[in-house]
């Protein structure tokens, strides 16, 4: 009796991480353009919590741009080849290519184009937490800069957290508010021009 409680007991768990899965494949799949509040924190082994937040906004194919109001101006903008990270504290933009970069907040690209678990990530397991799902996986590839990564998922298959976990321990976690979906976006907020006297720099 208990076995079999057990069994339906873990069929049902997966039953679930799959409909949840595929729910937010549905979800972001269908999404042309999005727009978020974030809230970033960045902590970095044996050093202080570094605490950022912002406007996120995406457009397919490839487009992401990363407005911020703490620190105010703050930009890091991506128009489908290139990512520009700029800070005006410094007056200082950096490009890198896209696939280049090692950035942790690559692991969001995903969203910019078609959405896949399984294609994308291994070992992938759901942990309920309420009406809401922990969904913890890493990376299908070698190549890339982090470990593990981690989504919650909320009401109406909605990615309300993502934390990503580097090879150095180094833990990136965002969570996000007010999304919408489909939102008007002008494709001029993806390009990024160097302010007057900025320093321009690029990595190779």
């Amino acid at each position: 009796m208990w076995i079999g409680l057990l069994c339906l007991s873990a069929w049902a768990a997966d039953a679930r991480l799959e409909a949840t899965l595929a729910g937010v494949e549905a979800r972001y799949n269908r999404a042309k353009t999005l727009e978020v509040l974030f809230q970033e924190q960045y902590t970095p082994p044996g050093r202080p919590r570094r605490t950022e937040s912002g406007t996120l906004m995406l457009r397919k194919p490839g487009r992401m741009r990363w407005d911020y109001n703490q620190p105010k101006g703050k930009l890091f903008i991506s128009d489908g080849k290139a990512l520009w990270l700029y800070t005006p504290s410094e007056n200082r933009a950096t490009r890198m290519k896209l696939q280049e970069s090692e950035d942790m907040r690559a692991p969001l690209a995903f969203l910019l184009g078609k959405l896949n678990f399984q294609k994308e990530f291994r070992n992938v397991e759901g942990h309920p937490e309420g009406a809401a799902m922990r969904i913890v996986a890493e990376p299908k590839s070698d190549s890339l800069p982090y470990q593990a990564v981690e989504f919650v998922v909320a009401d109406q298959d909605r990615i309300r957290e993502v934390k990503v976990t580097a090879f150095d321990k180094s833990i990136l976690d965002f969570t996000f508010d007010q999304e919408k979906v489909n939102p008007p976006l002008d494709s001029k907020l993806f390009q990024f021009t160097p302010p007057a006297g900025a320093i321009v720099e690029a990595t190779q």
